[in-house]
């Protein structure tokens, strides 16, 4: 990464949560500089904070230490330059697949473009992600994997300078899961696009990544390693399952995941305090069960 002034940057972010008798810190001393352009995985086991690190990147949380910058600009609240798309697509039900995007289209460029250029993009965003055939149906005329396809292109549609996804295909069956990781290498090998993304599957993180971020178990949960995945691209996942680079990258996450926290977490503790065992056991796919 270069010297220069980072496209997004995390500067010792630390979260705190009043509670009964305190606060419970949540997060601490999170750092991390982004590059324009990069497409970089949080994961961790359920309850490290990487929603908690997403929702103040998206200014949807205050950093309560600490903060994040944007183009050397504190982000302090919500705003269209960063974009979020969640698990639960969260469509209108009552707006077909084109009222959606258009809904966030008219409220980043009412002004800018005309209502024939607005609609013209809309139809452009729904075809980048292959929904051009259904713009005219409703959310519950949809498949869940078409419903986000429209979410990602309803957020897409707002040009972002920032992609924020949290868990986006974590609710869909593994061949729709596949077609739209493959769909948002596409998108993002055409637009640059900048893309921060919650996961819980480590292949899905290899495959798509430039970086893992690798959070270490709340509370007080902070970076424990930051992974290099030097694959060249266009990536194909076929032609990834023998080579050996993504096998390495695939092994050093689950060996942070099942080595190396597990270690932590099976500290002997205070008395009285239940053990309990490590949350998301890892699959045979190399997901972490949230």
């Amino acid at each position: 990464m270069s010297h220069s002034r980072p496209h997004l940057e995390l500067s010792s972010v630390g979260m705190g949560f009043p509670v009964k008798g305190g606060t419970f810190t949540a997060l601490e001393e999170v750092n991390l500089r982004v590059a324009e352009g990069e497409f970089i995985s949080l994961i961790g086991h359920s309850g490290c904070g990487k929603s908690t690190v997403l929702n103040i990147i998206a200014g949807l949380m205050r950093a309560t230490r600490g903060g994040c910058l944007l183009d050397g600009r504190e982000v302090t609240e919500p705003g269209p330059e960063r974009a979020v798309v969640f698990q639960n697509h969260s469509l209108m039900p009552w707006l077909t697949a084109y009222g959606n995007v258009e809904l966030a289209v008219r409220q980043v460029f009412r002004r800018s473009m005309t209502r024939q250029q607005r609609r013209d993009w809309v139809i452009h965003n729904l075809e980048l992600v292959h929904m051009g055939h259904a713009i005219d149906k409703r959310p519950d005329e949809l498949s869940g994997g078409m419903r986000q396809r429209v979410g990602i292109a309803r957020a897409l549609a707002m040009q972002p300078k920032v992609l924020l996804m949290d868990e986006p295909f974590g609710a869909l069956d593994a061949l729709t899961r596949a077609h739209l990781q493959d769909s948002l290498m596409e998108i993002q090998r055409e637009l640059n696009s900048t893309v921060i993304m919650i996961t819980h599957d480590v292949d899905e993180a290899v495959l798509l990544s430039d970086r893992i971020v690798m959070m270490t178990n709340g509370p007080a949960a902070t970076i424990g390693e930051v992974l290099d995945v030097p694959l060249a691209r266009p990536r194909d996942r076929v032609g990834l399952a023998d080579c050996a680079e993504y096998n390495r990258c695939r092994q050093s996450v689950l060996s942070f995941l099942y080595e190396k926290q597990q270690k932590v977490m099976s500290m002997p503790r205070k008395s009285g305090e239940a053990r309990g065992d490590p949350e998301g056991a890892p699959s045979a796919s190399g997901a972490v069960n949230a």
